[in-house]
């Protein structure tokens, strides 16, 4: 594995105390079954012994995560520690991936990533992928959560239910399969 570089290493001494208290973790890591890094997006909740467990929403990889890279930098890019000061995040993610290891998010960011990881390993286009990421990374807070408890609480909606708003969100943030031309159109207008 390559070095961090000197602002890579800030941001990970930075970020070290958040890590036994976010809500959010996202994990860089390498596994035999792909190429490249993996993210994988894990939720800290409660267990009945007062304890905490990592429940993991989904992960993404090769194709889908060069597509949605940017867009996964802006909205890590928006995290900050308690006191509000910008973390830096999206600095593990520039360049060649070479960070391996946890990055603690905020409730929002890790929101936005759970609901494109969840969303995103349904669809082939990677146009439509990378849409779909800059439209969630605009998503309001309430717009996040809503989403993502259609999309992910089963007691509530059902199976059948979930994969209803899985699909429909899916429509709704990228289009279909013939619309090609009208999703290289937006992306040229929400790339930043």
């Amino acid at each position: 594995m390559d070095e961090l570089n000197s602002r890579q290493r800030y941001v990970v001494e930075a970020m070290g105390p958040m890590l036994k208290k976010a809500s959010w973790i996202l994990r860089v890591s390498d596994r035999k079954e792909f190429t490249g890094p993996v993210l994988e997006i894990c939720e800290r909740r409660p267990t009945p012994r007062n304890t905490t467990k990592l429940y993991e929403y989904g992960r993404i990889y090769n194709g889908a995560l060069r597509a949605c890279r940017r867009a996964i930098c802006l909205m890590m890019s928006h995290a900050a520690d308690d006191a509000g000061r910008p973390l830096n995040l999206q600095e593990l993610l520039d360049g060649r991936i070479v960070y391996r290891g946890q990055i603690p998010l905020d409730e929002i960011t890790g929101a936005k990533l759970a609901l494109l990881f969840k969303l995103h390993p349904q669809v082939r286009s990677a146009e439509r992928i990378e849409l779909m990421a800059w439209r969630i990374e605009r998503f309001s807070r309430e717009e996040t959560m809503y989403w993502l408890s259609k999309v992910s609480m089963e007691s509530l909606y059902g199976r059948r239910g979930i994969e209803w708003a899985k699909s429909g969100l899916r429509l709704m943030l990228a289009g279909q399969q013939k619309d090609a031309a009208e999703v290289r159109r937006l992306l040229e207008r929400l790339r930043k």
